[in-house]
């Protein structure tokens, strides 16, 4: 088994998993809390669940564009530039949650500086996803 379809498994994983629990999610993260330096609270374990769906929608995007351009493997690298994609998104919407759920700045426990990052690097995964979907598109229609 790759690599690739582990990182494909854990996001699909993740999404159904997480997928349906947001609003439950967006609840806990909007509640009060007296948190340490370190304590894991709700905020700060949703924001690296998608800082890691983030990274994962980075890697597979930067091997669908790798394989897009013919450098590694065989096909066009439409189905990396897919989950990518969806990666990318899961990653950005919740870390998006997360920071809108913040209640204080960098420290307080609410995952904030997390949820940036998400932000951040779920945009990269999509990008990266839609340039590979494009040359694979285009070498689809060429080749």
């Amino acid at each position: 088994m790759s690599v690739r379809y582990l990182l494909a498994a854990a996001s699909a994983t993740q999404l159904s998993v997480f997928g349906f629990a947001t609003p439950a999610a967006a609840h806990v993260l909007a509640q009060p809390i007296a948190a340490s330096v370190s304590t894991m609270t709700a905020g700060r374990l949703w924001s690296l669940v998608a800082v890691a769906l983030g990274l994962a929608g980075t890697v597979i995007g930067g091997l669908a564009l790798a394989r897009s351009a013919g450098r590694i493997g065989k096909g066009n690298g439409r189905k990396g530039a897919i989950q990518a994609l969806m990666a990318g998104l899961t990653g950005t919407v919740i870390g998006g949650l997360v920071v809108a759920a913040a209640g204080g700045g960098p420290g307080t426990g609410y995952g904030i500086v997390g949820g940036f990052v998400a932000l951040a690097v779920g945009v990269i995964a999509m990008v990266l996803g839609g340039l590979a979907l494009i040359r694979a598109r285009r070498t689809q229609l060429t080749g």
